[in-house]
């Protein structure tokens, strides 16, 4: 049998890995995962794949790609290029690409960072990233009163880059209970064919 020409590597608490496994899964795509906690990511070996020693990294034969959106990308372009996943009409690409920016920012300063600090200590200022979190969390709730999807009327890149790390903001200490349109945007994620959840934390 062969093995799968793609690996990735990281650990199942993070939602940036989440993410990747999420479109790997649902665009079916066969695939080794390997786990990198924080003391292989600072091995040699590790580091020679991504010299930042961040997770996730995704390795598909000879191509490395590092961070969660460019993996994402990669994929869609490669082995689904004609998908609803990544438009190719600019007009609608643009609306899932602010999405992935978002979650490279607001996202992951705000539901993630807030999870970090409650989690695992992680530096910072946990009342700066639930200003964050809330903020984003009423922008979000907003935007999908009249919608089902984030970027367009079917899911794409833009939800599984946001879906982890909102679904986990209670473990960082923020209840969804306001949110409601936000609520059922996630039900509506964890429906789709191929989803896996993250693993639960403890609720503080």
């Amino acid at each position: 049998m062969n093995q799968p020409g793609i690996t990735l590597y990281g650990t199942p608490a993070s939602g940036h890995t989440h993410r990747v496994e999420l479109l790997l899964l649902m665009l079916e795509l066969p695939y080794v995962y390997s786990l990198a906690p924080q003391e292989i990511r600072c091995s040699e070996a590790f580091l020679q794949l991504n010299p930042l020693g961040q997770i996730p990294v995704l390795v598909d034969h000879e191509e490395v790609i590092c961070d969660s959106g460019a993996i994402m990308v990669y994929l869609v372009k490669k082995y689904a290029p004609d998908s609803h996943w990544l438009p190719e009409n600019p007009a609608l690409a643009h609306q899932v690409y602010r999405w992935l920016f978002l979650a490279a920012g607001e996202l992951r300063y705000g539901p993630a960072q807030a999870r970090g600090i409650t989690q695992w200590a992680w530096p910072g200022e946990k009342a700066d990233a639930l200003r964050i979190t809330h903020e984003l969390l009423r922008f979000m709730e907003q935007h999908l009163a009249h919608q089902d999807f984030l970027a367009l009327n079917h899911p794409t890149l833009a939800d599984l880059a946001c879906y982890g790390y909102i679904a986990h903001a209670p473990e960082g200490g923020v209840t969804l209970e306001a949110y409601p349109h936000l609520r059922r945007w996630l039900n509506n994620i964890e429906t789709l064919p191929g989803f896996k959840p993250m693993p639960t934390l403890p609720v503080p």
